[in-house]
């Protein structure tokens, strides 16, 4: 009960600024939970897709994984997809990699979607906590212009300890979301890293198998 109303205490004396860096804290965090279950999800999907074509390349079966990845909605089968769409025409390895690169230009911009904002908000948190503060430090130095002497030390103590709430809270705040999006980079590095190794795993498989120029079977 005590840290509840010393919380309580602590966003009141903070000033106006605490709304909006509490609205940047609950925005922050709605993309933080998404972006962590999207890309949880894309990578158990990605891997089940894999899991589940790697078989049919390894035997030839072109058609059915074409089949497979046409109906995906994963990353790696829409990468694979393309792949496996040029190897009717392809004459060279490099016509499949071009591709499939093409696959994986168009599948990025999804993983990376929003993330970024995270460190945005993270500055603006900061940024609205100095801004409190030095707002509030100018009405504090306003208010004990005129205060009794004796009382001027006191007062300005007191004011300058309410206005450091506006900076601790944007602190508070900032720290964690940096956190989490440098997780959430590195989450999404390592998906798109798994997906440059699916796709050189898939055109060294077709070289072994000498397809490049062939027609899916």
């Amino acid at each position: 009960m005590d840290v509840l109303s010393g919380t309580v205490r602590f966003f009141q004396q903070g000033g106006i600024f605490m709304y909006p860096i509490m609205i940047v804290l609950a925005v922050g965090v709605s993309i933080a939970i998404e972006r962590y279950f999207f890309l949880t999800h894309s990578t158990a999907v990605n891997r089940k897709t894999w899991n589940e074509l790697l078989p049919l390349i390894k035997t030839g079966n072109y058609k059915q994984a074409m089949v497979i990845t046409s109906k995906s909605k994963a990353a790696l089968g829409k990468i694979l997809n393309y792949g496996l769409s040029r190897t009717r025409s392809a004459r060279r390895r490099d016509d499949i990699e071009t591709a499939m690169e093409e696959g994986l230009m168009e599948v990025v911009p999804r993983l990376e979607k929003r993330t970024h904002y995270l460190a945005t908000f993270a500055n603006i948190a900061t940024l609205l906590g100095l801004l409190g503060t030095i707002i509030g430090l100018i009405k504090a130095f306003t208010a004990v212009s005129n205060a009794d002497p004796a009382e001027k030390a006191d007062l300005l103590s007191a004011s300058i300890s309410m206005a450091m709430n506006t900076t601790a809270f944007g602190l508070m705040v900032a720290i964690p979301l940096l956190l989490i999006y440098t997780i959430l980079q590195s989450k999404t590095t390592s998906i798109v890293d798994s997906l440059e190794m699916a796709s050189v795993k898939f055109l060294n498989i077709l070289t072994e198998q000498g397809k490049m120029g062939g027609k899916a079977s």
